[in-house]
């Protein structure tokens, strides 16, 4: 895995739940903050604003290489470092920036409006481009390029555990019968036929027909939920004792994890019993908030 630091960045990404963010971790007047999802950097901005000494520190951790490319002209906040790599990587941001524990962790797990916004990553799928998924385009394998060598019961049974979708096995059946005729799934656009076909409409038209399916190959692909439950199970060895993890999750896969850890782990006080939500004002301002979900525990 490579750890290595990138410029601080431009973003047009909206940070979900920022005031709640700042709440939580600058109650406890932190020095040394990871934001393992740094993303455009709107949650560590707002941090340090909150901290103006000179002796804390935040070190952003983001998978996507695009973070280094949006490179800001101007001047940055000193007391930031950036790195490329997953926030499981955190003991070696830790090791690089000298640091023996840390007081706070912010994970907000949802995707970013950069990503959705570069039709070449396919995260989108009102965008046509190339099926690939991957937060980092440099490892691992494209969607489509997993699409294109599992046997029909592993993507449905992919589809249905991580994404939901009652349709699993009509969709898997689909992907392969085009395979077989050669002309395999690559790219957005056919994957949302494929769905569209597979998928009846619903009642809840807020739903588009793809929307399970795009998610779940996401999270195969990226090994979304594993990095979370491993990071959450070894999180409590890099805070410090009233250190802080507060995370934001977007579906209910995402939130169970969250939640278990936190309640079956005795090294986590759990501060938030119900999981926090967005305000009406914050939805209505940025849609995306929607299905944000906020929890947060200490470290005994």
């Amino acid at each position: 895995m490579r750890l290595s630091p990138v410029p601080v960045s431009d973003s047009v990404h909206v940070s979900v739940m920022p005031d709640e963010i700042v709440h939580w971790v600058s109650e406890i007047d932190p020095k040394t903050i990871v934001d393992g999802t740094y993303g455009g950097g709107g949650h560590s901005d707002l941090l340090l604003k909150k901290l103006p000494d000179d002796d804390v520190r935040i070190f952003g951790l983001d998978r996507d290489p695009e973070v280094s490319e949006r490179v800001d002209s101007q001047p940055h906040d000193k007391r930031l470092t950036v790195f490329l790599g997953s926030y499981e990587a955190t003991p070696k941001a830790m090791a690089a920036m000298d640091a023996d524990s840390i007081d706070a962790m912010v994970l907000d797990l949802g995707l970013s409006s950069d990503q959705l916004a570069d039709r070449s990553r396919g995260f989108s799928y009102t965008e046509d481009g190339p099926l690939d998924l991957r937060f980092d385009p440099e490892n691992g394998h494209p969607a489509y390029d997993w699409l294109a060598w599992k046997k029909e019961e592993e993507i449905a049974n992919a589809i249905y555990q991580f994404g939901e979708e009652r349709y699993s096995r009509r969709i898997a059946r689909e992907i392969i019968a085009r395979r077989r005729k050669e002309d395999p799934v690559k790219t957005v656009d056919q994957l949302v036929d494929v769905c569209r076909r597979c998928v009846p409409r619903s009642k809840n038209h807020d739903i588009h027909p793809a929307t399970r399916t795009f998610q779940a190959l996401r999270i195969v692909v990226n090994d979304e939920l594993g990095i979370l439950t491993r990071t959450l199970a070894a999180a409590p060895d890099w805070l410090r004792p009233g250190g802080r993890m507060v995370v934001i999750s977007f579906h209910s896969l995402e939130d169970r994890i969250v939640k278990n850890a936190f309640r079956d782990d005795e090294r986590w006080n759990i501060l938030t019993k119900k999981p926090l939500r967005p305000t009406d004002a914050e939805v209505a301002a940025n849609p995306r908030a929607r299905s944000a979900k906020l929890r947060v525990a200490e470290r005994v």
